[in-house]
């Protein structure tokens, strides 16, 4: 390490030498560079589908109007995307956990610590300035003064201190660079929490619904199974059927009796994590009396472009965030190799007394460069560079991984909403034949042609249609939400215009 010094009032013929020391230092600042790498954001994707089936799908056209859905190409979902099913209850939920939602907050609050972490990184781009002040009782050796013996003394400091560390690898910038790119991915939990906050409040709302709906259903059918075990049981009092139809309709009963309980625990369970969600107990929480009915199931579904997907889901501009941070790390480690250049300078008042603390004579400065580089560190240094370029290395392969996931995510939805459709088609086609054969099942009954059980039956295979019908109708309803979770739809995110009207495409 190179130092030089000088402590001594200051003459007035160092001025000059003191300006051309200024002007070579701005010089030297002036031509700093970064080393090591610089970040890129990724490429968008070109690929425009996300499925083989998405242009042109077969089930196009064959599913009745009333169970399809149209896709948007290229628009992007609304920030308040659950507003699409129409519901004033769902949106009070929705608003209600926004604003109490402890995970939410603690994402929140994170989110800021990252950023005041950045703030705080960023005060080493500038000079440091501190105020020193002392009181010292001295005494030299007399060998140290040449044989003169001085007696003990007491001396006074009073002054300012700036010390900068100049950035000519750039590793201070890739520093708050780093910081920077971590608050970004902060940012991004923060977005995630937020889409997997109103994803779940409109998740178990629809679980609710559908449940409640599906409740009603098995009553209805208990109801049937129990007046077909009253008329059997009246039809073998009057001899007309024997014992094994009277023991065929009471198991019949018991066992769609067994259909409830994993029907009301699901709504239990369901309530009580929307309550968790909306930042209540369930013990405060009063389950919403929601009907499927009072939901209404978006007809027309905006579907980002791929391109623009990797511009706002979360979990892809977190990984992006997490391959900007890895590169900045290379950088600080390449800086490291280089040596360390600091500069310090002190004004200071020194006397041996009090008053004259700050007489002109008592004057004394200093400047300071300092030269560390480092020589021999047993390979820490360049063992630590290979290991941020492993991790940049990994952290593209976790981006690259992130986005083959997301359209792994939002194929799926496409496809479960075309099959729900396909089976909501089926189902309402069961339904309507189920209906029938009641009808015609009482007609003959009416006619003498056949007897009660066969009314019973036909009635029971109706209510059983029904159920069916309104399984499929809810997990239409919630591959739906699927769909707008799977294509980033938050709020806080950011998200591009889309560069050309959407056009519509018939999905089943």
């Amino acid at each position: 390490m190179n130092t030089t010094s000088r402590t001594v009032s200051a003459p007035e013929h160092s001025r000059p030498s003191r300006a051309r020391l200024a002007i070579a230092l701005c010089a030297v600042a002036a031509s700093a560079c970064s080393v090591g790498p610089r970040f890129a954001r990724p490429a968008a994707p070109a690929q425009s589908v996300y499925t083989s089936t998405q242009e042109g799908d077969a089930a196009a056209g064959s599913v009745p109007a009333q169970f399809a859905q149209t896709l948007q190409l290229g628009a992007s979902p609304s920030g308040d995307w659950w507003s699409a099913f129409r519901s004033s209850e769902l949106d009070a939920l929705v608003r209600e956990a926004i604003a109490r939602n402890q995970s939410l907050a603690a994402a929140q609050a994170t989110l800021g610590e990252a950023e005041e972490r950045v703030a705080a990184a960023a005060g080493a781009r500038y000079p440091h300035v501190d105020l020193n002040a002392g009181a010292a009782r001295q005494k030299y050796g007399a060998q140290f003064l040449g044989g003169f013996s001085l007696p003990p003394f007491t001396a006074f400091g009073l002054g300012p201190t700036v010390r900068y560390t100049l950035d000519y690898t750039g590793g201070i910038a890739r520093s708050i660079e780093q910081r920077a790119a971590l608050a970004d991915y902060q940012r991004g939990q923060r977005d995630a929490a937020y889409l997997a906050l109103t994803g779940g409040v409109v998740g178990q709302t629809i679980v609710i619904a559908s449940t409640r709906a599906q409740i009603r259903a098995v009553n209805d059918l208990l109801a049937e199974d129990r007046d077909n075990a009253k008329l059997v049981q009246t039809a073998f009092d009057n001899g007309s059927v024997s014992r094994v139809d009277v023991l065929t309709a009471q198991s019949q009963l018991a066992s769609d009796e067994t259909l409830l309980p994993p029907l009301r625990q699901q709504l239990s369970a369901a309530s009580n994590a929307l309550a968790v969600l909306t930042g209540r107990s369930p013990a405060q929480f009063h389950t919403p009396q929601l009907d499927l009915g009072g939901i209404n199931l978006p007809r027309a579904l905006p579907v980002a472009v791929p391109s623009e997907l990797v511009r706002r889901r979360p979990d892809i501009l977190a990984a992006e965030s997490q391959l900007h941070a890895a590169t900045a790390a290379v950088g600080i480690a390449t800086a490291n190799l280089y040596p360390q250049l600091t500069l310090s300078a002190s004004i200071s008042q020194q006397a041996l007394e009090p008053a004259h603390l700050f007489d002109a004579a008592s004057n004394a400065w200093s400047m300071i460069a300092s030269l560390t580089a480092p020589l021999y560190e047993g390979g820490t240094l360049r063992a630590e560079r290979r290991a941020a370029l492993a991790a940049l290395d990994a952290s593209s392969a976790h981006y690259r991984q992130t986005v083959l996931q997301s359209f792994g995510q939002v194929a799926d939805a496409l496809d479960a909403l075309d099959h729900d459709a396909e089976l909501l088609a089926a189902q309402s086609n069961a339904l309507a034949t189920a209906q029938a054969s009641v009808e015609l099942a009482r007609e003959s009954y009416s006619a003498g042609n056949s007897g009660v059980l066969a009314v019973l039956d036909a009635q029971r295979l109706r209510q059983q249609a029904q159920l069916g019908f309104v399984r499929a109708q809810a997990q239409q309803y919630l591959d739906t939400a699927q769909l707008f979770l799977a294509l980033g739809g938050s709020p806080m995110a950011e998200a591009a215009a889309a560069a050309t009207p959407p056009a519509a495409a018939p999905r089943g």
